[in-house]
């Protein structure tokens, strides 16, 4: 796994989000941006780490980040999962991987057991020029929106 680090610039990417509408690292520019990626849409840690984060936008955008979650989901359960919970920030359904390649986020993983290649729970924080801030790779589901702002 080829994961960016603090100090890499993170390379123009593309996606559609939730609502089939094309998302670029671009749009952010001049922005602070907190891109998180997670394995599935409703599944239990998922669901609270990207809940929290909902609870804690208002702080978060306070303090000048905009926010983006990150799987390999189709854009119908990245739907139906904000949708249901009501997140405030776009879901990318990222099935081509571009995005999740261009942070080097897919690797092997160990789960019950079984090894298979799949998406790591990391959180990485942008500056305004796209370029890594900081990257939390051990991601606390119940306090992830604390993990950013400190």
């Amino acid at each position: 796994m080829n994961t960016l680090k603090v100090g890499d610039k993170v390379p123009e990417f593309s996606s559609k989000d939730q609502d089939g509408n094309t998302i670029n690292l671009s749009d952010y520019k001049g922005k602070k941006l907190v891109v998180f990626f997670y394995p599935r849409a409703n599944t239990p840690t998922c669901t609270t780490e990207a809940c929290n984060l909902n609870d804690n936008y208002d702080q978060l955008r306070n303090e000048g980040y905009e926010l983006l979650g990150v799987s390999e989901d189709s854009q119908k359960k990245q739907s139906n999962f904000s949708k249901k919970f009501g997140f405030q920030y776009p879901l990318l359904a990222d099935v081509d991987h571009e995005v999740i390649d261009a942070f080097g986020v897919w690797g092997p993983k160990k789960f019950m057991g079984r090894e298979f290649d799949g998406i790591h729970r990391i959180t990485f924080v942008l500056d305004e020029n796209g370029v890594v801030e900081k990257v939390i790779d051990k991601v606390k589901a119940k306090e992830h929106a604390l993990q950013i702002l400190n």
